[in-house]
């Protein structure tokens, strides 16, 4: 059997009763890193072995996982922080897992995702969560202008080091609430617009992984004609031509010489 367990995200209390019992029972448990993870298992006197399993080793494990699972072992997946599988290693295990007939579960527990959803001050009623954005500025620059044309939240993660980057790319009036450190002892919720969020993290730094939330637009791309939906996307997220073309097309559903004939016939 297969147990994903969610581990805290920050402080070491944040972990449930029964994730607890099942990483004591477990043959052996796959983490990140043996050396986080062994922190944890200290403060709660667990003794079970733990094997490193990242993105440069997991599917050169995962034959041996697999084996072992059809053994009848039982086997624990963690992270470093939060519930597995959520932008960390173990999505392409649950896969063969599915594929092999192998019985898995995941221990629900703390997620950043989630806790960051139910302090958002956005509505929640319909919301999309995009993992890590690319780090690549134009990749990232086209993924937000994709993904912020949804009708509803958008959350994503986002390193310290690259807030004020990714606010930049942002259209000025958003409403966005930047939350950082959850559940440790700096935990800090910042909200504003992004011309104001842009000049507090200019001048305090942020520190600690983060999580960001963004108003819908609530924008009615029907009422554009082409031209008018290119012009908007290209204005408002600043992107070339090209760029703003196909992800027109994208959104309207429609082939990508439609759009470029509307554009450049006109």
């Amino acid at each position: 059997m297969l147990y994903l367990i969610s581990t805290p995200i920050g402080n070491l209390q944040d972990i449930t009763l029964r994730a607890l019992e099942t990483l004591k029972k477990c043959d052996y448990i796959l983490c990140e890193d043996t050396r986080h993870t062994i922190f944890l298992l200290k403060e709660y006197q667990i003794k079970v072995p733990l094997y490193s399993f990242h993105q440069f080793n997991e599917k050169k494990s995962e034959d041996k996982i697999i084996q072992d699972l059809k053994q009848g072992m039982t086997v624990g997946l963690v992270s470093d922080a939060g519930t597995p599988g959520i932008c960390d290693p173990g999505e392409s295990l649950v896969k063969r897992c599915y594929q092999e007939n192998i019985p898995l579960t995941s221990l629900p527990g703390a997620c950043a995702f989630a806790t960051a959803l139910s302090l958002t001050p956005f509505s929640k009623e319909r919301v999309q969560f995009l993992g890590f954005l690319p780090k690549k500025i134009e990749e990232r620059k086209k993924e937000l202008a994709q993904s912020l044309l949804y009708r509803g939240t958008t959350l994503f993660y986002e390193s310290p080091q690259r807030v004020v980057d990714t606010l930049k790319m942002l259209p000025s009036f958003m409403k966005v609430c930047v939350f950082r450190e959850l559940s440790k002892l700096y935990e800090e919720h910042r909200l504003g617009s992004v011309e104001e969020l842009i000049q507090y993290y200019e001048a305090n730094t942020p520190r600690g992984e983060c999580v960001m939330a963004v108003e819908s637009l609530n924008w009615n791309y029907q009422e554009l004609s082409l031209i008018e939906h290119v012009s908007y996307i290209q204005e408002l997220f600043k992107l070339s031509l090209s760029d703003s073309i196909k992800i027109v097309a994208d959104i309207q559903g429609i082939p990508k010489r439609d759009v470029y004939h509307a554009v450049h016939i006109e």
